[in-house]
């Protein structure tokens, strides 16, 4: 297999590169850099359609505006702010804004494990469609703030350095949306585990398993 002549590269070289005129180097940096990318987009507008116009926005806007990268930041934290705005763009041209009660600390992707997910994909994924949904009723700065910190497990500093915005600001943003999900995600929490609990046998309603047909009940008592 060929190697890649800009693998080694920094993606300050390559930028630099491209302002210079190398037809290549901004396509190394879209392949380093374009799945991350399509997550946030993704997780924040929960529509494919929307999010790929969304990423292509953003990597036009980038590949047009590189010669006035300056360097304060990484040029991947760049890059996401730039999706980032592409997304809230979209957003708020679809959703009015709305408040939300000051929350707790809970990670909530926390809440969306379920302890069979392993065994049941199909279920997984319809609990991803639902966390998607309950995403879509935030408005739309802390949407992309949980998406990037406790979705895309970006630490708050670098969150607030694509954000453009303080520390304290992300996680005000995070504990607020966190508080408004908290309800929806303990439901859908708890609706999973019935069903796990059914899967292993159990009584989802309580501690005592439920006998399967066809087993003997006598003489053993529960192990």
């Amino acid at each position: 297999m060929e190697q890649n002549p800009l693998s080694g590269v920094s993606d300050a070289e390559l930028l630099a590169r491209h302002v210079a005129g190398d037809p290549d180097a901004f396509g190394e940096i879209v392949r380093r850099h374009r799945d991350r990318l399509w997550a946030v987009a993704l997780r924040t507008l929960g529509d494919r359609e929307e999010a790929a116009d969304a990423v292509q926005d953003a990597l036009v806007s980038a590949f047009r505006s590189a010669h006035r990268f300056r360097g304060e930041a990484a040029v991947t934290t760049w890059l996401h702010r730039i999706t980032v705005n592409a997304c809230l763009d979209r957003v708020r041209r679809a959703a009015s804004r709305r408040t939300s009660p000051v929350a707790d600390e809970q990670n909530f992707e926390a809440l969306m494990e379920p302890h069979e997910s392993a065994e049941a994909p199909a279920e997984r994924e319809e609990l991803q469609r639902e966390l998607v949904a309950a995403l879509a009723t935030l408005p739309p700065e802390q949407r992309v703030a949980l998406v990037l910190v406790d979705m895309q497990g970006y630490p708050v500093a670098e969150a607030a350095a694509v954000l453009d915005v303080p520390t304290g600001t992300v996680k005000s943003r995070c504990a607020r949306g966190r508080a408004r999900l908290l309800p929806l995600l303990t439901h859908l929490r708890s609706a999973e585990t019935d069903k796990g609990d059914r899967r292993r046998g159990r009584n989802p309603t309580g501690g005592t398993p439920v006998p399967e047909t066809g087993t003997e009940q006598g003489g053993g008592g529960h192990r």
